[in-house]
């Protein structure tokens, strides 16, 4: 079982250079992808774009969309793998490209995958990672800085080749918007009973995003789960609520 190349989108967040761009358009269109899209592109120069992609990625750019934030670029996609040259506390690797390709194999027959690449001067933030539900780094000798469309080409070769051995049902998760809806509900109700430290909460949030992305949530799934947060959320108001009442009588 192959992936689903359609389902597939390459998402370049502020990119610097418009002939890495054109680069990378070329890239998803020697692959079958045709989703090409931009977060807060730096200079963007058509003609230098199209000048790099070539005609026979032209329309691979003419349908390129831009946004001014990756949450809302993400926000249609089930499922986001981000990639990352610099490997620490907080960059907790999860794929390798090989590993990764056949995650996304599985997951793109009824889902929507976005390819996530940072900016060629400093790559993804942390906050940008914590959309993605896996991190991907591409292996390299001394030297780890890898030119943008490169890494677009090696991400995307992986997965066009790869090939199941056998056919894995992944139904249709529930949309990145979805799951941030969620965990910001999940923060809110962890805050209010103490079970993480309001200093840093984005820290120990980190685990349950790790956690509940290996769980492959479904928007009912998603549903059900934030209609727990809002009952308790709502029922420990109306104890603290009662409480200071207490305290007045």
């Amino acid at each position: 079982m192959r992936a689903v190349m359609q389902n597939i989108a390459v998402v370049l967040t502020e990119p610097r250079y418009s002939e890495n761009i054109g680069a990378a358009a070329r890239c998803c269109k020697n692959m079958g992808i045709r989703d090409l899209i931009l977060v807060r592109p730096q200079n963007l120069e058509m003609e230098k774009v199209l000048k790099m992609a070539t005609h026979e990625a032209a329309d691979v750019v003419n349908a390129m969309r831009v946004f001014d934030d990756l949450l809302n670029a993400l926000a249609e996609f089930q499922y986001a793998v981000g990639t990352t040259a610099r490997i620490g506390r907080q960059r907790a690797i999860t794929h390798t490209p090989r590993q990764m390709a056949e995650k996304v194999a599985g997951i793109s027959q009824e889902n929507r995958v976005a390819l996530v690449f940072g900016s060629e001067k400093y790559g993804l933030t942390n906050e940008d990672l914590r959309l993605c539900h896996a991190v991907v780094n591409i292996p390299t000798a001394d030297f780890s800085s890898i030119n943008l469309a490169q890494s677009v080409m090696i991400i995307c070769y992986e997965i066009f080749v790869y090939d199941l051995e056998m056919n894995i049902h992944i139904p249709k998760q529930a949309s990145i918007l979805e799951l941030e809806g969620l965990f910001k509900h999940l923060e809110t109700l962890f805050l209010r009973i103490g079970l993480i430290r309001p200093e840093n909460p984005e820290y120990w949030m980190g685990n349950v995003r790790k956690s509940l992305a290996r769980l492959h949530l479904t928007s009912k799934d998603v549903k059900i789960a934030r209609g727990f947060c809002r009952q308790m959320l709502w029922a420990l108001g109306q104890k603290e609520g009662l409480e200071r009442l207490g305290q007045k009588d």
